[in-house]
């Protein structure tokens, strides 16, 4: 099974309307299907631009407003989705959880308008603090035309158990949408994602914002960099890297998997690390 994938490196900039939203958010998925791509990565925290839209007084919106933008995110991405005949991960959104609750959520737009959506699992520091995030409950995996995916966002990608456990549910490919603001940040996340490509022996598709929105804290900084990573062997190009953006550029990053190279690698690989876990000293997650 081959197909192709794009990561979007999303520059966020102050807007005044959803609609300049939707149309940014358009012209990627449209310049993506210019080259045939079949499933398009956003990053995480890409909707917190609709917060520069402000209150009408030169503020930004606060965060417990985005909740708010939540049906019209849905009905743009299941509309591109289905315009384009495109499986579209439409970055992270902030949801309502209900409780007093919010969550930073990935969704999974299909072209036959199903939407699957995996809250983040690990929350950074700034996400309690701050924003008063609540964790999801669990991890699923999710079926597509292309094989069993998984959507881990940024922080998630830190854990070496929670993709164990993705690869255990049957995962190929891991999409790890990400927003991080410096170098250290960034290079945490990105090391991470070359590490669990190794360990688990799948491709992970990775992308983070770019660009700067001035009135809305903590997203005054953003330092990002697409990337589609495959597991360091013989098949895959050197450093495992496929494809890689330019950072801190407004650009999208192409690339093709092969999912038999996978199945070749972790039969008969220079290693093959799924296949040789210690199960008999730690625990199997299977």
């Amino acid at each position: 099974m081959k197909f192709r994938v794009a990561a979007v490196q999303y520059k966020l900039e102050d807007i005044a309307s959803f609609g300049q939203f939707a149309d940014q958010a358009e012209h990627y998925v449209r310049n993506a299907s210019e080259y045939g791509v079949n499933v398009v990565l956003f990053p995480e925290f890409m909707t917190t631009q609709l917060l520069s839209i402000g209150d009408g007084t030169g503020k930004a919106l606060p965060i417990e407003r985005l909740p708010e933008f939540t049906d019209e995110y849905v009905r743009l991405f299941g509309r591109l989705a289905a315009a384009y005949d495109m499986h579209i991960v439409g970055g992270t959104h902030v949801i309502d959880a209900g409780g007093g609750k919010r969550r930073n959520a990935a969704h999974l737009f299909h072209p036959d308008g199903r939407v699957d959506v995996q809250p983040k699992l690990h929350l950074t520091p700034t996400e309690v603090a701050e924003w008063n995030m609540s964790p999801g409950e669990g991890l699923e995996v999710f079926e597509t035309p292309y094989g069993t995916v998984a959507m881990l966002t940024c922080y998630d990608i830190e854990f070496p158990e929670i993709v164990r456990m993705a690869r255990a549910k049957g995962a190929d490919v891991i999409f790890c949408p990400s927003c991080t603001d410096d170098r250290h940040g960034f290079f945490r996340v990105r090391y991470c994602c070359h590490a669990r490509a190794v360990e688990n022996q799948v491709y992970i598709v990775t992308t983070g914002t770019v660009g700067s929105l001035r009135t809305v804290d903590f997203m005054r900084a953003n330092y990002g960099q697409a990337a589609v990573i495959a597991p360091n062997d013989i098949p895959f190009p050197p450093a495992g890297i496929i494809a890689e953006g330019e950072i801190n550029d407004d650009m999208l990053v192409v690339a093709d998997l092969d999912l038999k190279l996978l199945e070749e690698v972790r039969a008969a690989g220079s290693v093959t690390t799924w296949r040789d876990r210690r199960t008999d000293l730690y625990p199997d997650w299977s």
